[in-house]
């Protein structure tokens, strides 16, 4: 008999270039409708790669996205991917109050659901902002409809993380029935190495993140799960100046590299939705 095949959940955060944190004190957000506008035409070119591989993701959108460009998110419902949300207009969590939160995530998942048709149950906060001091936002996700959260990051960071966290899926204490869904790690000497994208996934060589995955899947039996956002494809982005050294190298490191290890990355392992591989529901439809 053959060996059992896991799969694991791919993700893209939909947002743009100018959009993340690390651009939150150069970049005014009264600029944003006024600068050079990306995220469409990278996100394309990324549900082309994903048609290519006839594989399905799950896109983390920002409301402010789905708001300007709604065609967006129909290509992206109409090609069978799952839509989750990743806030209004990228506010990290620890950043709000409850309060704020709450009107954030409501807004987010009526518009989201509104442009699509599909209901939205899956929620990935900014920067993974939710951590061991605001946990209170789980509950009142699922207080708000959402039924998994993606937004713990187990491992010690200079902006983020909860190190403390289970390394795999989880249904937190204050939840009934919220599971969350914390990005992917390696554990190396009773340390969390983060091996799920991003920065991370530009920085090591791919051989590394092959490793990871192999070792998680096969070893571990465990699914991953991998995150990406549109700009990382996009080498030829503005280039925003007066950035600290720190920001620029994280930024814009081995934009070039990003495709070409995401086809090997498609290539060498089995993917699907987070709602897929987690939930294992089909897609709802909200009533018209």
């Amino acid at each position: 008999m053959g060996q059992h095949v896991i799969t694991n959940a791919m993700t893209v955060d939909v947002e743009d270039y100018f959009q993340v944190s690390a651009f939150e004190k150069h970049i005014e957000k009264s600029q944003w409708d006024i600068l050079q506008h990306r995220v469409v035409d990278n996100t394309n070119r990324i549900l082309d790669l994903f048609a290519r591989h006839q594989v399905r993701v799950t896109f983390f959108t920002l409301g402010w996205v789905a708001e300007r460009y709604p065609e967006l998110i129909r290509r992206i419902v109409a090609e069978g991917h799952e839509l989750a949300s990743h806030g209004y207009e990228h506010i990290r969590v620890t950043e709000q109050s409850p309060e704020q939160f709450r009107a954030d995530i409501r807004k987010t998942k009526q518009l989201l659901e509104d442009v699509s048709g599909q209901a939205v149950i899956g929620y990935r906060a900014a920067s993974y902002s939710i951590g061991a001091k605001n946990l209170w936002a789980l509950e009142v996700l699922e207080e708000e409809g959402h039924l998994y959260s993606s937004s713990i990051y187990p491992v010690k960071h200079d902006l983020y993380g909860m190190p403390s966290a289970p390394r795999f899926a989880f249904r937190p204490e204050n939840t009934r029935n919220l599971l969350e869904l914390p990005i992917t790690t390696l554990k190396i000497f009773d340390k969390n190495i983060p091996c799920g994208g991003g920065g991370f996934f530009r920085l090591y060589p791919y051989l590394f993140s092959r490793a990871a995955y192999q070792y998680l899947n096969s070893v571990e039996k465990q699914a991953g799960i991998f995150y990406f956002h549109p700009w990382e494809i996009d080498p030829q982005q503005p280039r925003q100046q007066n950035l600290p050294l720190k920001s620029r190298f994280r930024h814009y490191l081995n934009l070039s590299r990003v495709e070409n290890r995401l086809n090997n990355l498609l290539n060498d392992f089995a993917w699907d939705t987070m709602q897929n591989v987690f939930l294992s529901k089909p897609l709802a439809k909200t009533s018209s």
